[in-house]
Order: structure tokens, then C-alpha cells, then sequence
């Protein structure tokens, strides 16, 4: 069975998962393939954009270089960076029947859609990278991709989101999330006070160090790298998730000279794929406050949707100063929120809102709300 056909078998969201499983798999096959030195990134927001930064950097100091990332928006390759590109079809189907061939049935009709998309990607980067960027899922301690051994860990910002399966808190949130930490951490700048305290708690249990970005430069490199980030016109939690991947890449040991790389951002990260068009994969409340940092006082046509999970009524609350009006663009995920409920939402906070249609030229749009959603406007704008 190619892959498309074997991971359409397979449910992308659960209800309950089996922590033991993916370890399992792994140690069960893990004789067959020897891993490159892995960087584990880990956090609520900005892993995408971090990860991919840091990939580039590291290869631009001649190294081979893997990223994994999900979810992808509109290409299943997305999801496996290699080198400057997503992995060819052939790798992907050549990779595909080795891990079969490895992975007993029973193990392999069992492991979940992310589980198995891990795994083949670790497979893939293990024949050529010297390092792999490792973005985990929605977890830490418990996610597919911590088990594996890494050299260092990069926690981005922490807030809250997914609840359910991370705790109702920023401490039980963030304590999951940096359990995965082994080694060496490099923490990001955080919007909680609270995180701190657990990240440097991790560290002293392990005997490791704690590298925070918010004081690992000093001043006189901080404002160079304001002024690079303004040159490149990068918002300003992109700027931020820059700066991670550069402190990163010196405690690696590479060369952190600007003049050596440009900083590639991630689709769908902030991204202006129209003079008067920006869509952005984000999709929780601090996201939202990002945002509204980045767009100032300027009033966008906000193209929106959201799960059903999320806190639509905050984010649309934080989004409020620069909403000229909501379009609901529709998206195919059984997650997806009442389209009632968003018109409710909306008439509460006095905002117009409406079915969205089309672009027009003579107003600003963002586009914004999840993966689906960038995925949803994305293939509509190819079919037009």
C-alpha cells in the first residue's frame, strides 16, 4: 500500500492516546538505522518558524541538515525538510516500504498518523543529516517525538492550549512540555513568568545548563539584531524566534554571523503572499496578541475559522482593535467550530461578520485561525 493510501487508514485526532506505543515501535526497530544529532523543539507557540530558522543556519555552516514539522498545509512533503527542500515523492515511497518491511503488522496498522510520520522522517534524515531539527507535536514529555535521544532542547514560548492533554495551567502546561528536556536548554523569551522557574528546576535536576535568550546577548548584539530583523521586515515574535535559533547556533558551537544566512521564515508564518493579503497558521491567544503587535493600529478583513477546542470568544476579543469585519471561510475538519456560535461571538463583541467570498483590492486582508484554515483559502485562491 503507497503511503497516502496507508496514512488515510489512520485518524489524525484521538481522544486517548497510548504513550507506550511509539516507544515501543521505536526500540523495535531502532537496531536498523542510526540517528543524527537531534535538537528537540518544544513549545506552545513559534516551533515551526524557530526550527526552520535554526535548520538553515546550521546548513548554512555546510552541515547536513533535516526538519520536521507539522502539520503541513497544503503537501504531505512539508512536513520533512531536507537540505533546502521537502522530500521528494521516491524517498518518501522508498522510505515507506523499508519502515514496512522493519515494523512487525500489528505495530505498524497500530501506530498513529503522527507516530508513523515520525518515524519515517527519522528514517529518511538518518541516510544523509548530520543534525535534525525535531518540532514536536503538541506535546513534551509524552509526544511521538520524544523518544528519541537528543543533544540539546530549545523551548519556544508557552501558553496555554490544548488543555486537555496538557493541563489547565501554564505550570502543568509547561512542566509536560520541558519533561522532555535531557540535556542542554535553550529557553525563549516567555510571556509567563511562571515557566522560568520549571525550566531551571529541569536543569539543576539534570546537572545541565539553562541558556536564556532574553539575557544571552549583550546589548550591543541585541540591537544588531533589532535592526536586522527590521531590514528583513520580520514581525516581532519572528524576530524573537530568530534570535532563538542564533542562540541556538553559537551554544552549538557554529558561526553566528549574519552576513551567512538570510532568515528563511516557514510558510504560512506571518506571510505576505499578496500585497494586501497576510496568512498565518496561528490559532491560539497568544498568537492573537502577536499579532496585534505585529499590525499595529492597521484594520484588517479578518478571513476566519477555528476548532471548536479553541478559545475563539478571547481571541476574537484580543483581535478586536484591528477587525474591520470577520469572514468565516469554511474548512472541512469534524473539529471545526459552529459557524453559529462565531456569529454569536462576533454580535457580542459588536464586530460585522459575514460568509466570506473573495478578495478585493482595495482593502486589507489577514488570514488567520488554524492550519485548515490557510489551507482552505490557499486552495480556493489556486482554483480561481
Amino acid at each position: 500500500m503507497q503511503l497516502q493510501a496507508f496514512l488515510e487508514t489512520k485518524p489524525l485526532f484521538y481522544d486517548e492516546i497510548d504513550y507506550a506505543r511509539m516507544p515501543k515501535a521505536y526500540h523495535s526497530i531502532a537496531t536498523h538505522f542510526q540517528l543524527p544529532k537531534i535538537i528537540h523543539v518544544v513549545g506552545t507557540n513559534g516551533k515551526g518558524t524557530t526550527g526552520r530558522f535554526l535548520a538553515n543556519m546550521l546548513r548554512a555552516n555546510g552541515l547536513h541538515v533535516g526538519h520536521y514539522t507539522s502539520p503541513h498545509i497544503l503537501h504531505f512533503n512539508e512536513r520533512i525538510w531536507l537540505d533546502d527542500a521537502n522530500v521528494d515523492d521516491k524517498i518518501l515511497e522508498q522510505t515507506h516500504e523499508t519502515l514496512l518491511a522493519w515494523l512487525e503488522p500489528l505495530m505498524a496498522e497500530s501506530l498513529s498518523y503522527f507516530e508513523y510520520t515520525t518515524l519515517l522522517a527519522m528514517v529518511i534524515f538518518s541516510q544523509k543529516c548530520d543534525y535534525v531539527v525535531l518540532e514536536a507535536g503538541l506535546g513534551g514529555e509524552f509526544d511521538a517525538t520524544n523518544v528519541f535521544p537528543k543533544c540539546l532542547s530549545v523551548i519556544t514560548p508557552i501558553g496555554l492550549d490544548h488543555q486537555a492533554f496538557l493541563g489547565e495551567s501554564i505550570e502543568e502546561i509547561a512542566q509536560t512540555k520541558i519533561n522532555s528536556v535531557t540535556h542542554d536548554l535553550i529557553l525563549a523569551k516567555q510571556y509567563d513568568a511562571k515557566v522560568y522557574p520549571i525550566a531551571l528546576q529541569q536543569t539543576k535536576r539534570l546537572h545541565s545548563k539553562l541558556y536564556s535568550v532574553e539575557t544571552f546577548f549583550d546589548e550591543a548584539m541585541s540591537q544588531t539584531l533589532r535592526a536586522y530583523g527590521e531590514k528583513h521586515e520580520l514581525a516581532g515574535y519572528l524576530q524573537e524566534n530568530f534570535k532563538t535559533a542564533l542562540c541556538a547556533l553559537k551554544v552549538l558551537g557554529y558561526d553566528i554571523d549574519l552576513k551567512t544566512f538570510l532568515p528563511t521564515v516557514l510558510q504560512g508564518r506571518f506571510q505576505k503572499i499578496f500585497s494586501n493579503v497576510t496568512i498565518d497558521v496561528g490559532h491560539n491567544v497568544m498568537a492573537a496578541e502577536a499579532l496585534v503587535k505585529s499590525l499595529g493600529k492597521k484594520k484588517v478583513m479578518l478571513v476566519y475559522n477555528s476548532y471548536k477546542d479553541k478559545d475563539f470568544k478571547t481571541i476574537l476579543s484580543i483581535l478586536k482593535p484591528i477587525i474591520e469585519e470577520i469572514l468565516v471561510i469554511e474548512i472541512e475538519s469534524p473539529r471545526a467550530a459552529n459557524q453559529a456560535d462565531l456569529y454569536t461571538v462576533a454580535h457580542s463583541l459588536e464586530l460585522p461578520i459575514s460568509s466570506f467570498s473573495s478578495i478585493k483590492n482595495d482593502k486589507e486582508y489577514l488570514v488567520f485561525g488554524s492550519f485548515s484554515v490557510i489551507e482552505a483559502f490557499l486552495k480556493g485562491i489556486r482554483e480561481k
